[in-house]
């Protein structure tokens, strides 16, 4: 996707220190410095006008979220949705970082690509990635380019920490089954796999993205599975089976 970018967009950014880094890499192994606190650390990796991270940040505060994206004109959108979800929220929380923190809400907005993910973050620092109706990049030559590809997953598997998980939806169905293929060749432990998530109507429990709404009012399937990848995630999620209960099935505060 290509962006015409509007002049002063940069400049703007640049005017908002608080809720935009331009170089995350500056940050890589102090995110909890930035934010202030050490809570756990949620991504959207291409998180585009915004919507899914603002909103999801919003109903938690106690987790810190980064939103990223490569083009300026969607941290700037973003920016605008962030205002729109926190409202009088976002002033408790600046009221509750700490002295001297940059941040002020728990979330972030990052100019990056992707592939320089392992610059901006070290080894253990997340807890979650998030990948939302990603590029499928249906030529076959360009399959190394997809967020789910082993080549993307193995970094993911690098800067998550104990408790990693990747939560993925698309409405692609080719990228649905390469991704599914593609964690299975891993070895990685996967749940709660949807074929068609708002099946029975659209699911109040999840934050669904701009892309997801307007594929579901279409009656499009949307595609979704969980990816269980640390130790301790592993364990709560084979004690939660063992005990005939949902697998890590919480509200709607951590997208589920």
């Amino acid at each position: 996707m290509r962006l015409r970018g509007k002049k002063g967009i940069r400049e703007t950014l640049e005017q908002q220190p608080d809720l935009v880094v331009l170089q995350p890499s500056d940050w890589k192994g102090r995110w909890a410095e930035f934010f202030g606190n050490d809570r756990p650390i949620h991504v959207e990796l291409g998180m585009g006008k915004g919507k899914f991270i603002s909103e999801l940040s919003a109903a938690n505060p106690h987790i810190n979220y980064i939103g990223v994206d490569m083009y300026d004109e969607l941290l700037r959108k973003a920016s605008g949705k962030v205002a729109q979800a926190h409202g009088a929220a976002g002033s408790e929380q600046e009221g509750a970082a700490s002295e001297g923190s940059p941040g002020k809400r728990n979330i972030v907005l990052a100019l990056m690509n992707i592939e320089r993910l392992e610059e901006a973050f070290a080894e253990n620092e997340l807890e979650r990635i998030y990948l939302n109706f990603s590029d499928p990049w249906p030529k076959t030559k360009h399959h190394r380019r997809r967020l789910t590809h082993p080549d993307f997953v193995r970094r993911y598997l690098k800067v998550l920490n104990d408790r990693g998980q990747v939560h993925f939806k698309t409405d692609s169905r080719i990228l649905f089954e390469f991704s599914l293929n593609s964690f299975a060749d891993m070895g990685l432990r996967m749940r709660n796999i949807s074929l068609d998530l708002h099946a029975d109507g659209l699911r109040d429990d999840l934050v669904p993205t701009e892309y997801e709404l307007k594929f579901h009012e279409q009656g499009m399937p949307i595609y979704r599975c969980e990816v269980v990848i640390g130790k301790d995630a592993l364990k709560e999620h084979e004690e939660a089976l063992a005990g005939g209960g949902a697998s890590s099935s919480r509200p709607k505060q951590a997208d589920r």
